[in-house]
Order: structure tokens, then C-alpha cells, then sequence
């Protein structure tokens, strides 16, 4: 019976990153938490991974109320940085 809830770690991770933007299903989300269960290592991953999820959304909320522009001198200098580029 349990072995339809087993899944590898590629697919824990998976089930993971799917269940952060609420595209997981449940029979997903069961397997994910009966591996979860079991194994440490992705029980780190899971912990690191809404972490991560957690500051880029607060970082992507506070970059969208500032204005980011370069100055004019800032814009010719990277235009020269990357012709030399791509002329290699």
C-alpha cells in the first residue's frame, strides 16, 4: 500500500518546486510529505527552497516601488564593455 506513496529524491525536489506556485496535486503533495518523512536531506531542500521563495518575493516587492536607471555615462560605458565583447 505504501508504495504508491514512494518517490526519489529528483522527484521530491520536483513535487517541491511544483507545490511552491500551487501546481502540485494532491496525491503530490502526499508523496512529497510521506518522503519528507523519511528523508533529511530533502527536508533541507524543502526548508532552503521557501526560504529562498520567501526573500525573492520580499526582495521582487521592494525593487518594484524604486525606479532603477542608469545615468547616460553608466550607458555609454556598457555600450563600449560590450562591443568589446562581442568583437572577441
Amino acid at each position: 500500500m505504501f508504495k504508491m506513496f514512494k518517490v526519489s529524491c529528483d522527484e521530491a525536489t520536483t513535487i517541491c518546486d511544483k507545490s511552491q506556485y500551487n501546481e502540485a496535486t494532491l496525491l503530490e503533495k502526499i508523496k512529497l510529505n510521506w518522503h519528507l518523512l523519511m528523508c533529511r536531506v530533502c527536508s533541507k531542500y524543502v526548508i532552503q527552497n521557501r526560504t529562498m521563495t520567501g526573500l525573492f518575493k520580499m526582495k521582487a516587492s521592494d525593487c518594484k516601488s524604486h525606479k532603477h536607471c542608469l545615468s547616460s555615462d553608466d550607458k555609454d560605458l556598457l555600450k563600449e564593455k560590450l562591443k568589446k565583447v562581442t568583437l572577441k
